[in-house]
């Protein structure tokens, strides 16, 4: 088999999530700033206990839209009018106590206009809330490369690689093939094999440098038709997975990842498995 660096390996898809478990972005270019990818993830829904709301329990949550316009965020989904709210944070703006998993921070509310929306998508009181630059939620120390390491509203990393290879390999396997959006990744990339990705440890993209730090374990979102807003019946391909994915540590597919420094990747860079 020949070396990893003498084939050519590049990004085939760069996405970004502006709203937690919303419908992805697809860029060209993708900015990468302290908190990972530059506006991803950085809204937030969250219900009246500040909980996080994501598809795992309302897979209709796929149907948020995204707008990132200079000055404004522009939130669309079915049957209800745009919600638009000015980006970034406001000092008049309220404080709200929130959780993500087992973290727990104060954020900023985006007010009663998005509170209204949100309520109203939902079906219950719920709230939208974003984390600016200024407040840091670190990655898991265990896996981070230094104290500073932080995340936005992400799981738990900053960026999550997966390769084309590893999709075909799993629609080999299944009855009814799933698109890449059913993995949520940052970066996608081509031209290695099937799985590759899980032994790299640090590779370069564009000005760009990232530790792969550890796989990513999957859950019941996988399931969820990202077309229908509903999830598959059967649990596929999450049942698929852990018939040949399953860890210690959970079902695996794709690499979590943490940048080394700011920098931007762009569509078609090559992948440099540094190590």
């Amino acid at each position: 088999m020949r070396d990893a660096n003498e084939r050519e390996i590049t990004v085939s898809a760069l996405h970004i999530y502006p709203v937690k478990s919303g419908k992805g972005l697809t860029l060209s270019k993708m900015e990468i700033g302290p908190k990972g990818p530059v506006d991803d993830r950085r809204w937030m829904f969250v219900d009246d206990t500040g909980r996080f709301l994501s598809q795992r329990q309302h897979p209709k949550m796929c149907f948020i839209e995204a707008e990132i316009q200079s000055d404004k965020l522009i939130i669309r989904s079915k049957r209800l009018p745009p919600l638009i709210i000015k980006r970034g944070k406001n000092e008049k703006q309220k404080m709200r106590h929130v959780t993500i998993w087992k973290d727990s921070l104060e954020v900023y509310d985006m007010g009663n206009n998005a509170t209204e929306w949100a309520s109203d998508f939902f079906g219950f009181p719920a709230h939208l809330v974003f984390i600016p630059d200024d407040i840091h939620r670190k990655v898991n120390p265990k896996y981070a490369l230094k104290d500073t390491d932080e995340v936005s509203f992400t799981d738990g990393y900053p960026l999550l690689i997966i390769s084309e290879a590893s999709l075909g390999d799993l629609n080999l396997r299944l009855e009814n093939p799933v698109p890449m959006n059913r993995f949520r990744p940052s970066i996608v990339v081509s031209g290695c094999e099937a799985f590759e990705e899980d032994r790299w440890k640090r590779i370069r993209i564009g000005s760009a440098v990232f530790s792969c730090v550890k796989g990513c374990s999957r859950c019941v979102l996988t399931t969820v038709d990202q077309a229908a807003g509903s999830a598959d019946e059967k649990g596929e391909p999450l049942v698929t997975l852990s018939r040949y994915r399953k860890t210690d540590e959970g079902i695996m597919f794709g690499q979590n990842a943490i940048p080394e420094g700011v920098g931007s990747v762009s569509l078609n860079d090559e992948v440099i498995v540094l190590q």
